[in-house]
């Protein structure tokens, strides 16, 4: 449900109808160069997106490869949650 342009206590109870039914909702406004919006999703999976750590080898620490391995660029995994 998207909600906008409603006064607090609609909004409020609309939010409250919908979370009792497990159904996601919105709302939001603009006054000029101001606005808000409010996002109730319950229980919702999400996918992370987390950088992996480099391994630096112990005898490479201060070596030519150690260099070329923190100048690459950095890898990433998604992470369900």
């Amino acid at each position: 449900v998207c909600l906008t342009c409603c006064s607090k206590e609609s909004m409020v109870r609309i939010n409250q109808i919908c979370h009792k039914s497990g159904v996601k909702f919105f709302t939001g406004d603009v006054f000029g160069y101001h606005g808000y919006m409010f996002a109730d999703l319950g229980q919702h999976e999400f996918v992370e997106e987390k950088p992996k750590v480099a391994k630096v080898s112990s005898g490479l620490e201060d070596g030519p490869e150690a260099k070329r391995a923190r100048l690459e660029p950095a890898e990433t995994t998604m992470v369900k949650k």
